[in-house]
């Protein structure tokens, strides 16, 4: 896990910067009933239909989606381990709203309590996950507002980690669709969020019974996750997500007056998208994307491979044939920093970007010794800054 963090930091993959490209956007209104809605392909980021996406309102415990992404990004920085013990502090324990009552002193593993935030969106586990990373809810909700601002989260404010009622704690549906896809960057959280029931504690005295906020991971096929909220200011709010095959949604609706209308609107958003798109995978999660050479640098090339799958959304009827993969690499020469630029993958059609992808370099490349550039010369693998212009051009499909 540790090294997929690395990765997907140094390889980044920015689809049209932070932005979300809202070509495809859809003026019908698919949520009706919602104060705030917006529906995005998870690959690309491209916004389906949006209404007052950028309202700023109490999220409710869809707060709990940034908590459980920092609990993930030290997972996989090796920071925090699945199984180890946290203990509850009585301000954790105090949380009342959803809880699993977590008692004062008692211990609880990482997994069982990002269990509990996932499933039954526990204040109390989201306090105690809180303090454990940062020694305080006060300094998680600081590092909680700095990935917000990293994400390009512009419309956000956090209060706590959990997503009780604060003055100023807002986030709009754009930032919550930003903040889910970033979460879906590790996959490894639908194995917590797809459940819909299961127990805590079960060979004890106190077994407790999870039943899943979120009824469509039950009830709506390929839905399995994210996040449910709701709080008499907020509202009833979602942010789903359901993938079939390759081809991955996500779902936000804020202000629902009920259940029911929440998960009609949001299952209407994803109908609609299923019906009408569909993705073609141009790179698999690891796949080779291409060898870049560095001029005088010592190894004097470098094999890049996708950090994360990249796809062309399509409306169904268009093929794949009719999209352009290029691949440009810019002209390198040693020293290369970690995570310098090396190069772009864009994706045409009728000679407009629909995606891009910047390539960025997974190490360091420093420039090769007097003994290596010798041997080098004797086998005639001098190469120079000229040498690494190789730009492709291929249909996608």
């Amino acid at each position: 896990m540790r090294s997929r963090l690395c990765i997907s930091l140094l390889i980044g993959c920015l689809f049209f910067a932070m932005g979300i490209p809202t070509g495809f956007a859809e003026e019908q209104d698919l949520a009706p009933d919602a104060r705030s809605a917006v529906l995005i392909d998870e690959d690309t980021g491209t916004v389906l239909f949006e209404k007052n996406s950028r309202d700023k309102l109490p999220p409710a415990s869809i707060t709990k989606i940034m908590t459980m992404l920092l609990v993930m990004e030290d997972l996989d920085a090796g920071k925090i381990k699945l199984d180890e013990k946290v203990r509850v502090s009585e301000h954790a324990a105090s949380m009342g709203g959803s809880q699993i009552f977590l008692e004062p002193g008692e211990q609880m593993t990482v997994r069982d309590l990002l269990k509990a935030v996932a499933v039954a969106s526990a204040n109390d586990a989201s306090v105690a996950l809180a303090e454990h990373l940062a020694g305080s809810e006060e300094a998680f909700v600081e590092r909680m507002n700095e990935r917000a601002k990293q994400l390009g989260m512009t419309d956000t404010r956090f209060q706590n980690a959990t997503g009780l009622s604060e003055p100023e704690h807002v986030t709009s549906a754009r930032d919550i669709a930003i903040m889910s896809r970033e979460l879906l960057k590790h996959p490894e959280i639908t194995n917590f969020t797809r459940i819909y029931q299961d127990y805590l504690r079960k060979d004890t005295k106190k077994p407790f019974w999870l039943v899943n906020t979120n009824r469509l991971v039950r009830f709506y096929p390929g839905v399995d996750g994210l996040k449910t909220g709701y709080t008499s200011e907020a509202k009833y709010c979602l942010a789903a997500t359901a993938k079939r095959g390759d081809f991955r949604l996500i779902a936000v609706v804020m202000g629902e007056p009920d259940t029911k209308a929440r998960n009609r609107d949001v299952s209407r958003m994803l109908d609609f998208a299923f019906s009408r798109y569909t993705n073609y995978v141009v790179y698999r999660k690891g796949d080779p994307i291409g060898e870049v050479r560095v001029g005088g640098g010592d190894p004097h090339k470098l094999t890049i491979r996708s950090p994360q799958q990249l796809s062309i959304l399509m409306k169904k009827g268009e093929k794949p044939g009719e999209f352009k993969r290029k691949i440009l690499w810019e002209s390198l020469k040693a020293p290369v920093r970690q995570g310098q630029k090396l190069g772009s993958v864009l994706i045409e059609k009728d000679g407009k970007t629909v995606a891009e992808m910047e390539i960025r370099s997974p190490r360091s490349i420093p420039r090769a010794g007097l003994w290596t550039t010798i041997k080098r010369v004797t086998k005639g693998v001098l190469f120079y800054p000229e040498d690494a212009k190789a730009p492709e051009d291929e249909k996608a499909g």
